[in-house]
C-alpha cells in the first residue's frame, strides 16, 4: 500500500511513518517544516517540503505517485493560541483539510486517516469518555477537529470516502532506542516540561491547580504513547471501507495525576523535580480517560504502554540523548 502523509515530519506523524516504513509500506511526507523536522523522517523516505494551502505543489506531489490512502496530521495544535488567534486555526486546520480531500478525490485516494483529538468532546460529564458522549468543543482547536470530523462523515455519504478518525488523548513518550522524540517550540505537553526540569533546562515544573476532586489535588489523564498512537494508525488504514466514516478514541483507559507524572520522572531520572503550584488554568476538566473498548474490539489493538514508568523512561532516552532536540533549528 501506498499513503501519503502529510505532517509526516511532526511528532505523532514522525512516528507513524516510521513503523509503517518498517513494515514494509511506501510512504511518503509532505510537511511544510512550520513545527517538523525534516532529520524525523527516515532517510530511505521520500520527503516533499510543501504546504497544504497551496494546491498546485500538493497535486504534483500526489501525481509522482498512485496512492491508495492518505494520513492527516497536518495541523496547528497549541489550544490557547487558537483562542487568541481562532481564524489562523481555521485556516491550517479547515480549510487547508479541504483542499487535501478534494485532491484526495481528484486523485482516486479513497482511504483516509485523521488524527483527531478528545479536545473534540470538550468538558464531559461522564468519565470514561466513550464515543457515544457528546462532541462539544469548547475551543477553536477541538472545532476544528470537529468540522473536519464533519468533512469526513460527508464525504464518505456523498463520493465514498473510507476514513478514520482517531481522538488521541494525552500523546506521550518517544522510540523506544530513543531516536526520535518530542521536540515543541514552545514545549507545551508535561512529560517533556518535567524532563527538561531534570535536565537542569527549566527551574521548575508548574502545577496548574492542586485543589481538583482527584486523590492528589492535581488533574488525571490518559497518557498514550506515540508508538502505540503509531499502530493504531496502521490498523485504521488497513480496516478502512469505503463509504463508511469511523471515529474511535485511542487511549489507555488508564489515567494519572500531574504529581504521579512528576514522581514517575523523578524515580527515572534519579532528579530532584522542583515543583511550584499554581491556579487552575480555565477549561481544564479535573478528569480525562478514555473509554478505548471499541478499537480494541475493532483493529484488536491494545497499547503495549500502560505504565507511566515505562513511558516517562521513553521520552528520557531521547531527552537524555538530544537535550536540544533535533538539529535543525
Amino acid at each position: 500500500m501506498r499513503i501519503f502523509v502529510t505532517g509526516g515530519a511532526g511528532y505523532v506523524g514522525s512516528h507513524c511513518v516510521r513503523h509503517l516504513a518498517e513494515r514494509g509500506y511506501e510512504v511518503v511526507v509532505y510537511d511544510n517544516l512550520v513545527y517538523g523536522h525534516r532529520a524525523a523522517v527516515p532517510a530511505d523516505v521520500r520527503f516533499v517540503e510543501g504546504d497544504l494551502g497551496d494546491a498546485a505543489s500538493l497535486a504534483a506531489a500526489m501525481t509522482a505517485g498512485r496512492f491508495d490512502a492518505a494520513m492527516h496530521f497536518a495541523a496547528f495544535a497549541y489550544v490557547g493560541e487558537s483562542v487568541e488567534d481562532p481564524l489562523k486555526y481555521y485556516h491550517n486546520n479547515v480549510a487547508n483539510t479541504l483542499i487535501l480531500l478534494n485532491a484526495c478525490r481528484a486523485f482516486g485516494i479513497g482511504k483516509f486517516v485523521f488524527s483527531s483529538s478528545c479536545a473534540a468532546y470538550g468538558e464531559p460529564e461522564q468519565v470514561p469518555i466513550s464515543e457515544e458522549t457528546p462532541r462539544n468543543p469548547i475551543n477553536p482547536y477541538g472545532r476544528s477537529k470537529l468540522i473536519v470530523e464533519w468533512m469526513l462523515e460527508d464525504s464518505a455519504a456523498a463520493w465514498g470516502l473510507g476514513s478514520c478518525a482517531l481522538r488521541y488523548f494525552n500523546a506521550c513518550g518517544a522510540a523506544p532506542d530513543g531516536s526520535i522524540g518530542e521536540d515543541h517550540d514552545p514545549e507545551t505537553h508535561l512529560i517533556p516540561i518535567v524532563l527538561q526540569v531534570a535536565l537542569g533546562q527549566r527551574e521548575h515544573v508548574t502545577i496548574f491547580g492542586c485543589d481538583y476532586d482527584t486523590p492528589d489535588g492535581t488533574c488525571i489523564r490518559d497518557y498514550i504513547h506515540v508508538e502505540d498512537l503509531a499502530a493504531a494508525h496502521r490498523l485504521a488504514i488497513e480496516a478502512t471501507e469505503p463509504g463508511v466514516a469511523m471515529a474511535l478514541n485511542v487511549g489507555t483507559g488508564v489515567g494519572y495525576s500531574v504529581r504521579e507524572v512528576i514522581d514517575a520522572a523523578g524515580r527515572v531520572t534519579g532528579r530532584r523535580i522542583a515543583v511550584e503550584e499554581g491556579s487552575r488554568r480555565p477549561g481544564d476538566p479535573p478528569r480525562l480517560i478514555a473509554d478505548a473498548r471499541r478499537i480494541r474490539a475493532a483493529f484488536g489493538w491494545a497499547p503495549a504502554y500502560t505504565k507511566i514508568e515505562d513511558i516517562v523512561a521513553s521520552a528520557w532516552r531521547w531527552h537524555e540523548s538530544h537535550p536540544h532536540g533535533f538539529d535543525d533549528r
